[in-house]
């Protein structure tokens, strides 16, 4: 797996260029039109990187963007990989170890998440203090990759305490309401059941979704510093009397698109 990886990050950086890459981004459902908004953009499809995955999902576009973004060199997954498109959980985490390898010492996550707290709305942005895997399988199951990082390591700080304090900061300064709470992972692609939603919500969870979670345990075994924010595009199912669509995700993000966007350049900027 290292001489795939190794091959991917060469190919990435001498597409990228020479200058240093400061943070790498995930974007979610709905949400990669930010970096439409990167200055000195190149573009990386997916299918032309070595041994990378493919997406499927709509609404993910399928390509790494890299340029700056608020006085920073970033690149952007603009589409991420899946357990319940039929990816092994190695793969869904190929593109973090990457950018481990390629020497990203950052990583923000974002998602489009259920909203499980009976006390917010959707279109409400969550600030992720820490998650819930319940299933079975992990991302580093198998031979250690030790050149990333160790067998056994810490999650107990996952998300990062100082970037989330940076980030409810400038959450303030821009007026946004910036909830903070706990993301729960289930796999998909068929959203949870009411149980399922009840359940999640007496084991603590505030938000459910089907992504994230692999991507951060990934990330901290390279000791990258991780923050994430959950657009909650839906309340989960059981808590208002409605059907969860697909299509309600991708217009619900795009209607917070534009305090997310802001959030997530003020969040680049005063990154340290």
């Amino acid at each position: 797996m290292i001489e795939q990886l190794n091959q991917s990050a060469s190919y990435v950086l001498e597409q990228a260029g020479k200058e240093p890459i400061f943070l790498a981004i995930v974007l979610g459902s709905g949400l990669g039109d930010l970096a439409d908004t990167f200055s000195d953009k190149i573009i990386i499809p997916y299918k032309d990187i070595p041994n990378f995955p493919q997406t499927t999902v709509a609404g993910h576009a399928g390509q790494l963007v890299v340029g700056n973004l608020s006085g920073k060199r970033v690149v952007a997954m603009q589409g991420r990989f899946h357990y319940y498109e039929g990816h092994s959980m190695d793969k869904v985490v190929f593109p973090i170890q990457m950018f481990a390898v390629m020497g990203i010492k950052n990583l923000l996550v974002t998602n489009a998440a259920g909203c499980v707290n009976e006390k917010w709305q959707a279109g409400d942005l969550m600030l992720i203090s820490d998650h819930i895997k319940l299933i079975a399988d992990n991302p580093l199951r198998g031979i250690n990759i030790d050149q990333l990082g160790e067998r056994f390591f810490d999650m107990s700080n996952a998300y990062d305490l100082d970037l989330r304090k940076m980030a409810k900061a400038e959450a303030e300064k821009l007026n946004i309401d910036l909830k903070e709470g706990v993301y729960q992972l289930f796999t998909g692609p068929s959203y949870e059941t009411p149980a399922e939603v009840r359940l999640a919500r007496v084991l603590g969870a505030d938000a459910v979704g089907m992504s994230t979670v692999p991507e951060v345990i990934a990330a901290r075994h390279a000791k990258m510093r991780v923050l994430g924010i959950s657009c909650l595009t839906n309340m989960a199912s059981g808590v208002l009397d409605e059907v969860l669509d697909h299509q309600d995700v991708l217009e619900t993000s795009k209607r917070v698109k534009e305090s997310f966007s802001s959030l997530v350049k003020g969040v680049v900027n005063s990154w340290q």
